[in-house]
């Protein structure tokens, strides 16, 4: 099976940054898509940001031009750079994996969570 490890959260003051980490791990033959969640509390799970499958990316409207998601293929790593943070933007960041373990059989992870807050 895939794991996923994700690092990268702590606690910081509003309009700082951080960057969040999320490595797989396991016999992936391939990975096909690449995001990240948060869940703030109250709240339900919201899509932050995810790399498309045509190369691109996509964020939710909340988080353009402060958050960028990125990927090392030779890492099976994803990020999320966070800059410019709110205090809105404390939550738990989930990322997400998915892709193929062999031609035959799928995958789709989901990493622990890592808390971010932000402090005002």
């Amino acid at each position: 099976q895939v794991q996923l490890v994700e690092s990268g959260g702590g606690l910081v003051q509003a309009g700082g940054s951080l960057r969040l980490s999320c490595a797989a791990s396991g016999s992936i033959f391939s990975i096909s898509k690449m995001g990240w969640y948060r869940q703030a509390p109250g709240k339900q799970r919201e899509l932050v940001g995810r790399l498309t499958t045509d190369g691109g990316t996509y964020y939710a409207d909340s988080v353009k031009g402060r958050f960028t998601i990125s990927r090392d293929n030779a890492k099976n790593t994803v990020y999320l750079q966070m800059n410019s943070l709110k205090p809105e933007d404390t939550a738990v960041y989930v990322c997400n994996v998915g892709g193929r373990l062999t031609w035959q059989r799928a995958f789709d992870s989901w990493g622990q969570g890592t808390q971010v807050t932000v402090s005002s």
